[in-house]
């Protein structure tokens, strides 16, 4: 009689859920419209969250690093400058704001654009490039409105570009 220990079937259990990865999906949460958005929200705020930490990691290194033939070994143990405190916007804590709303910002688009582009298909029976458009209207429209100082003009123009990319996004689709 052949069986099996605990730790093979975990293994297995495991080697059978990474492989089934791409059909099921990171979440179930009874509706694929809602799975859509909260798939879409989670992988989008991890890039935004990336992207900010590596931008502000740049501009840290930049404008408030030090070049590694001038770095002493007493200043080795100290946090820079720009991440101590000692200039508000440069902070640590600002940082982690920043990335916050960064990725907050990155997970709402995605998350908007995949549940109007779902939508729009199961409405309308056809996914092509009006839902594209639409999608994208809506989503940079939402996306200038989360900005401080949002003026008609920009809610416009971010609406327009959001519409533009994601058109061609998807007439390119087929050509690449």
């Amino acid at each position: 009689m052949n069986l099996k220990t605990s730790s093979e079937v975990e293994t297995r259990c495991l080697l059978d859920e990474i492989c089934n990865f791409d059909r099921k999906g990171l979440f179930d949460l009874g509706h694929p419209l809602l799975n859509r958005i909260a798939e879409s929200f989670v992988k989008a705020a991890g890039i935004g969250a990336v992207q900010s930490l590596s931008r502000q990691a740049y501009f840290t290194a930049i404008q408030g690093g030090l070049p590694p033939s001038d770095v002493s070994a007493t200043r080795k143990s100290r946090l820079p400058a720009a991440l101590r405190g000692e200039t508000n916007d440069k902070s640590l804590e600002a940082m982690v704001i920043n990335t916050g709303k960064e990725s907050l910002q990155w997970g709402v688009a995605a998350g908007i654009y995949s549940g109007l582009t779902y939508g729009l298909k199961e409405a309308r029976g056809a996914h092509d490039w009006k839902n594209s458009a639409v999608a994208g209207a809506i989503t940079g429209a939402t996306l200038a409105l989360t900005l401080e100082d949002s003026t008609h003009e920009h809610v416009v123009q971010c609406a327009i570009t959001g519409a533009a990319i994601s058109t061609a996004a998807k007439l390119l689709t087929g050509i690449f």
